[in-house]
């Protein structure tokens, strides 16, 4: 039936089962749609399953360290007991019920199926039993999320690759694999697989893996997977891929040809904005993100939040960005979004953090840059360390306001030594004041100090 509602909120993923929650408690008459699965890609084909899969490969590397540190040991490698955390307690085999379960709890009210925005404050939401209309008398919120999407590789869309969602599925590590795209995706399920035995090519068309990143964090990784024995090619482009029912075979831009059981493409995701119908409400359906306020405002009584608004991809960030926009739709005063220490982790081994800028991109907004960098291997605890302990901190600092305006850490726990400098860079600690702490020894984050000191190098 048709309703009239106070707020539709268009896709429930961390951030929209938040916002949805929020509002109903505060009072307002809230309808969640969402076609795919309450909750998002998070728990069901992202965060969690994939760090059960991390949790599990970090457990047999350091088995196979045993013999260089004390004592002997012999791995064996089991899928099996990966899927069935997966299955059974990370995602109830792929089940929504208890996040459907709590967004109504929290007073909100779900509809499933595909929505559409038709007119200003309306939504139309094709479901089973035919079409729905709903008119928000206070607003709509965006949170439609992303779906995986493959580069124009001549051959690649007639082939039965995996994406995120088919390679966590999984029952059985493959015994060959492709990975397409060096991305914290791609590079998270190339180490995973190649450490329970599967023969692993990763192919990364930029200069180095990891993107934007730090080049001194690509060169750490890149060592510890080709250490895993993935043949990491850096700088090479697909021209042509092909299955012939058994496998994959892939023609590289410098001639060669890479085969595999399994093709894994992690080159990116993208949102219908068009599908979204975001053009009734005057904003460009042919971008590849919405634009927002420091409110999280999109149009006159639109707001948007998550992955569609460019912001990072994160669940963290929409979470973060439905507290403001629930605010803003309540009319309460509330801090405007600030994404200067924005914090990323790619759970590799070693992990590879980031808060704020990189070089490059403090160097490209006219910021007088200085960096000091510092090896985690030539620390203390490093040392201690021994084998795993390599790694690397780099911090890049606003030479005339004396602040990190970010960091990066390569490194065992990096996602957790970077909540230091996250807190450096959104409060603005003077580096005086930084150089003046007291970091315990023997950590690994005790490193920061070093290199604090090669900032004034």
């Amino acid at each position: 039936m048709d309703a009239e509602v106070d707020v539709v909120v268009l896709g429930l993923g961390p951030g929209g089962e938040d916002v949805a929650g929020r509002l109903a408690t505060a009072g307002l008459d809230v309808v969640g749609v969402e076609s795919r699965l309450v909750g998002g890609e998070c728990p069901y084909y992202a965060c969690v399953p994939t760090k059960m899969m991390v949790r599990a490969t970090d457990a047999l590397a350091e088995a196979r360290r045993v013999p260089d540190l004390g004592g002997s040991t012999e791995v064996a490698p089991d899928w099996s007991p990966v899927h069935r955390r997966i299955r059974d307690e990370a995602t109830t085999d792929w089940d929504d019920t208890a996040a459907a379960e709590r967004l109504t709890g929290n007073g909100a009210r779900l509809v499933r199926g595909v929505g559409r925005i038709t007119a200003p404050g309306e939504v139309a939401v094709r479901t089973a039993d035919g079409e729905q209309v709903l008119r928000a008398r206070r607003g709509i919120v965006l949170n439609p999320g992303t779906e995986p999407t493959a580069p124009p590789v001549d051959g690649l869309a007639d082939t039965p690759y995996w994406t995120n969602r088919e390679a966590v599925r999984t029952d059985r590590a493959p015994e060959s694999l492709l990975v397409l795209g060096a991305g914290p995706v791609g590079l998270e399920f190339a180490q995973v697989f190649a450490r329970f035995g599967s023969r692993v090519a990763l192919v990364e068309r930029g200069e180095h893996i990891l993107g934007s990143g730090e080049p001194e964090a690509a060169e750490v990784l890149a060592a510890a997977l080709r250490a895993d024995g993935i043949d990491v090619r850096e700088g090479a482009s697909a021209e042509r891929v092909d299955h012939d029912g058994e496998g994959f075979r892939m023609q590289l831009d410098d001639g060669t040809e890479l085969t595999a059981q399994h093709l894994l493409v992690a080159t990116g995701r993208r949102t219908d904005l068009a599908a979204l119908g975001v053009g009734a409400v005057g904003i460009d359906e042919s971008g590849a993100t919405i634009p927002v306020d420091e409110h999280l405002r999109a149009a006159d009584g639109v707001w948007a939040i998550g992955d569609v608004t460019g912001h990072g991809a994160f669940t963290h960030v929409s979470v973060y960005q439905s507290a403001i926009a629930a605010a803003n739709i309540l009319g309460r005063g509330t801090e405007p979004a600030d994404y200067r220490a924005m914090p990323a982790v790619t759970f590799t081994d070693p992990e590879v953090a980031t808060v704020g800028l990189t070089e490059s991109l403090a160097a490209a907004r006219g910021l007088p840059v200085r960096t000091g960098t510092t090896r985690l291997e030539d620390s203390p605890r490093g040392w201690i360390h021994q084998v795993g302990g390599e790694g690397v901190i780099k911090l890049v600092a606003d030479a005339d306001r004396g602040v990190l305006v970010g960091a990066t850490v390569a490194g065992p726990r990096g996602g957790e030594i970077v909540g230091a400098l996250a807190v450096a860079v959104h409060a603005e600690v003077p580096l005086a004041r930084l150089r003046g702490m007291i970091l315990a020894y023997p950590t690994f984050h005790r490193a920061i100090s070093s290199a604090l000191a090669d900032l004034d190098a």
